[in-house]
């Protein structure tokens, strides 16, 4: 649709990508009127191609479909619940994958541009917003993603007083605490210091003798890397956040003497016996379910990631609920910055959306992108829309974004980072399921997949009930 709409019943959005696109359908399908704001053609960034809203520019891939044993299909499975247009395109554009839904890019952007140009509550509109957007836009949703504009990135940074960030976002593994082998690793700050909320046993270490650190060198120096984008070449390393293959390959004792430095702790499996090297992790969010590897930042492939990281004590089982990277990256601290709603406490009617609030994937992208429109869209109904459950996959990755991580390390004013949907963000089952519906008792790995299923079992019945309870109750009024 074209044409010029009154800006006092409109909501403008900024950003035709994956939670651009989903927020504007859903703002439109509860009846409110769209301007959707896209500046491709007329600037392209370096990762586009077309000028297509939902341009997929990396993976054809929207990892797993699998609504009961993986976060990432649970949350595919609340989106179609949800009516989004995301989804909708995918699913009409799927291409063999085994249990991932991948999707042909050119047809899947086809399909969301189509039913975005059709709808008569949308205005797709072209052309840059070089800062701030004006002033009389009483509602805005901002969803311009890692490679947001440099004009509107810096306007952003000077409205908030804090950087938008666009270097090296150097990334640590996380591991979901209950994979960790505590019969070898242990609990323990160095010289049982005790920092800001803390208890003087806030790491768990692992420990690593002569032969396994050497070892461990070796195999970081030899670990296949990820090659840098041509457009991510120029932008350095951020606050000195090297990756540790980078560090190892500065000298074989580096990292003895960095984040792997032994001294300040005792083993109590063996008291006795010095450490050669120490890996600690930290934990990573309020629910202690996650903890990540500190001073772990890397841009070995994840193959190679898995492999190493699996050589460390502690950690031979261990499993990721997120793997190091270290690209180009454009996202705010949104736990500081934004408000629950995802509105802009410093102008509130500013409203952010997708991976610039610190998602990480398509899906996780367009999933904010959907509660953003449908809470611009209670905004101008005058009306109030209570978040998601926690225990949703929705929810739990909005509460990551607003405030689910730990506020401070060891004094640092920043640690909020990107995350994947996975289940460590999820709260704890108030009893996780001891046996099977024969009534014989789970073993190993029987255990993992049943407390995975009984949590994505709970999201979808939770869901439904805040759906009918908040937006069928809105549709209705």
């Amino acid at each position: 649709m074209t044409g010029t709409k009154s800006l006092s019943n409109t909501v403008h959005v900024v950003g035709a990508g994956l939670a651009g696109s989903e927020a504007a359908w859903q703002l439109a399908e509860t009846g409110i009127d769209v301007v959707l704001h896209e500046m491709r053609p007329d600037r392209m960034t370096e990762a586009h191609r077309t000028a297509s809203p939902a341009e997929l520019v990396c993976s054809n891939s929207f990892r797993s479909d699998d609504a009961a044993n993986n976060a990432v299909g649970l949350l595919h499975a609340e989106m179609r619940r949800l009516g989004s247009l995301i989804m909708r395109a995918a699913d009409a554009n799927q291409v063999p994958a085994g249990g991932a839904l991948a999707v042909d890019r050119d047809g899947f952007s086809a399909a969301v541009a189509a039913a975005l140009q059709a709808h008569p509550r949308i205005e797709l509109r072209r052309g840059e917003i070089t800062g701030l957007p004006p002033a009389d836009w009483g509602s805005v949703i901002v969803a311009t993603g890692p490679l947001t504009s440099q004009p509107l990135a810096e306007a952003i940074r000077d409205l908030t007083d804090e950087t938008a960030l666009a270097f090296f976002d150097a990334i640590a593994p996380i591991v979901h605490k209950d994979t960790i082998d505590m019969s070898k690793a242990w609990f323990q700050s160095r010289y049982d210091k005790v920092g800001p909320g803390g208890t003087g046993a806030d790491y768990i270490n692992c420990p690593m003798t002569k032969e396994q650190y050497d070892a461990f060198v070796a195999a970081l120096l030899a670990g296949e890397k990820t090659d840098f984008k041509e457009w991510e070449t120029n932008t350095p390393y951020f606050d000195g956040c090297l990756p540790v293959e980078v560090m190892a390959e500065r000298g074989h004792e580096t990292l003895r003497h960095g984040p792997m430095k032994p001294v300040g702790l005792t083993n109590p499996h063996d008291p006795t016996v010095k450490s050669y090297a120490i890996v600690q992790l930290r934990q990573d969010n309020k629910l202690g379910t996650l903890y990540n590897m500190v001073g772990f930042q890397t841009k070995l492939k994840y193959g190679p990631q898995q492999q190493i990281f699996r050589t460390i004590p502690g950690l031979e089982n261990a499993e990721f609920a997120r793997l190091g990277g270290l690209h180009r990256n454009t996202f705010l601290n949104s736990p500081k910055l934004l408000d629950q709603q995802l509105r802009l406490r410093a102008q509130p009617r500013l409203r952010f959306a997708g991976q610039m609030t610190g998602c990480e994937g398509y899906v996780e992208s367009a999933s904010i992108g959907l509660i953003a429109g449908l809470y611009a869209a209670a905004d101008m109904r005058g009306t109030t829309l209570l978040p998601p459950p926690p225990t949703t996959a929705l929810g739990a990755l909005l509460g990551h974004i607003t405030g689910g991580h730990i506020e401070t390390i060891d004094g640092a004013t920043r640690s909020f980072q990107p995350m994947n949907i996975n289940f460590g963000l999820f709260p704890p089952l108030a009893a996780a399921p001891t046996r099977k519906p024969d009534g014989s008792r789970l073993k190993g790995n029987e255990k993992t997949v049943a407390k995975k299923q009984a949590m994505s079992a709970r999201a979808l019945a939770d869901l439904d009930r805040w759906i009918a309870e908040h937006l069928r109750v809105a549709a209705a009024a």
